[in-house]
């Protein structure tokens, strides 16, 4: 039986201010690279032991991977699949906001010039089957919230409006077994 680990990236500039991120490169605030150094040593605290970390290329999930990496000694790479989903019309817009709550739900919504959830989905699989078939490699994946509830879906049944609900805090550690 293998495992990996999924932590979200620290804190960023457009979280504290309520925007919806997807694919804008916002990067982390003092308190997200703090967060970062925490989990870090959360890790090495924990014993968590992993041969790779694989991170988006996104500023605030890089940042949080290499305080990981530089803290624990563990080599990290980013992977273009763990970049957060491109929430098009909804990037830059009030993350709490009535209509993107309900968008979430629809997964064949490109949200204007976005990605839909069933593309994300896709990329994201495809790496969960890769790293799933690699029982002697532990991962730690270093990514966004919109990819946990992914990464969440690809373990456990899930209703539509439990997926749009589910979220990580920043800086989350979360184990997976397979």
């Amino acid at each position: 039986m293998g495992h990996f680990y999924f932590v979200r990236h620290g804190e960023s500039v457009w979280n504290i201010r309520n925007k919806i991120c997807g694919k804008t490169d916002s990067p982390l605030t003092q308190k997200g690279h703090e967060q970062a150094v925490q989990t870090a040593e959360e890790i090495l605290k924990q014993g968590i032991r992993a041969d790779m970390i694989l991170c988006s290329p996104l500023l605030r999930a890089y940042a949080t991977a290499e305080h990981i990496s530089d803290i624990c000694g563990i080599p990290f790479r980013t992977e273009d699949r763990l970049t957060e989903q491109a929430f098009g019309r909804f990037e830059g817009t009030a993350r709490d906001g009535e209509e993107f709550r309900q968008a979430k739900t629809r997964f064949i919504d490109s949200y204007g010039g976005g990605e839909t959830m069933l593309k994300t989905a896709h990329r994201v699989y495809s790496l969960l089957d890769e790293i799933t078939s690699q029982e002697d490699t532990v991962y730690i994946l270093a990514a966004h919230n919109g990819l946990a509830r992914i990464v969440e879906s690809y373990f456990r049944d899930m209703t539509n409006e439990e997926f749009a609900a589910f979220g990580l805090k920043n800086c989350e550690i979360r184990r997976y077994d397979y």
